[in-house]
């Protein structure tokens, strides 16, 4: 193993809390000159704040090593898409699609809708009008940033992106195009600008399929940590980590001991 990817929210910290040991082993990672990225369906904020986010708790940290299913989009839009878009994403995260050309009314035609977690955003009106806008234009692409199906915030767990999407995908019989995790393609996109191969990285991740299924899907060692949104029935669900870790703290420890093998 040469390289690895860390999921954020449930491994480096929950919330705004911290998971002890977290910036500590980052440190770890930089001394041993081993590459990673931060790869994280998080679409309720830029890179940029991300990054001010993990600074905040002590972990160095710049937007080059965070990838995130906006700048995977933006990327897969400017090359496939021929026309507006239709945004449904934060406020904040729309910086990172300013480069396109945005749809506003309903009546505009669009050649993607773009969606992300919204959270308290989403309504019936706003759901519905990106139904309408997929629905006036059967060529346009649903794009999804990623398939998370719900996250861990502090006060409880929250519905994320997917079921969203899902939703969309069974009212209109049409798939959507995955831009972040599980997709094979951002795995390897971020271990492609790396340099390394995918059987030399690892994924770090508590969703036991957004991270560790699609991981290992993507030709990737997964190991599954006990935070985060982890519960003990994960581990019945017919996926098998490559190594179960009480929290990010023992990754060092496990690594070592893989590697010596």
């Amino acid at each position: 193993m040469q390289a690895i990817l860390f999921d954020m929210d449930g491994v480096l910290y929950v919330g705004d809390r911290p998971i002890d040991g977290a910036a500590a082993t980052l440190e770890w990672c930089r001394r041993r000159a081993i590459p990673f990225r931060f790869v994280t369906n998080t679409t309720s904020r830029p890179r940029v704040a991300l990054v001010e986010k993990l600074q905040g708790m002590g972990i160095e940290a710049s937007e080059e090593e965070i990838v995130t299913p906006p700048i995977v989009a933006r990327r897969w839009l400017t090359q496939q898409a021929d026309g507006p878009v239709g945004l449904f994403v934060p406020a904040p995260t729309e910086q990172d699609f300013a480069a396109l050309r945005h749809a506003r009314s309903e009546e505009d035609p669009v050649s993607a809708v773009v969606l992300g977690d919204l959270g308290d955003g989403w309504d019936f009106a706003t759901y519905n009008r990106a139904f309408r806008w997929l629905k006036k234009n059967p060529d346009a692409a649903l794009v999804a940033l990623g398939m998370t199906r719900f996250w861990e915030a502090e006060d409880g767990p929250r519905l994320d992106v997917g079921p969203f999407v899902r939703g969309l995908e069974y009212a209109l019989d049409r798939k959507a195009v995955v831009l972040g995790k599980p997709s094979a393609s951002f795995f390897r996109l971020a271990i492609e600008e790396m340099g390394a191969r995918v059987d030399q990285a690892a994924m770090i991740g508590d969703d036991i399929m957004g991270d560790i299924d699609g991981a290992q899907q993507a030709g990737l060692r997964a190991v599954q940590v006990r935070t985060g949104k982890f519960r003990p029935q994960d581990l019945e669900r017919g996926i098998s980590p490559d190594g179960v870790i009480d929290s990010i703290a023992d990754l060092p420890a496990w690594w070592q001991h893989e590697s010596s093998r």
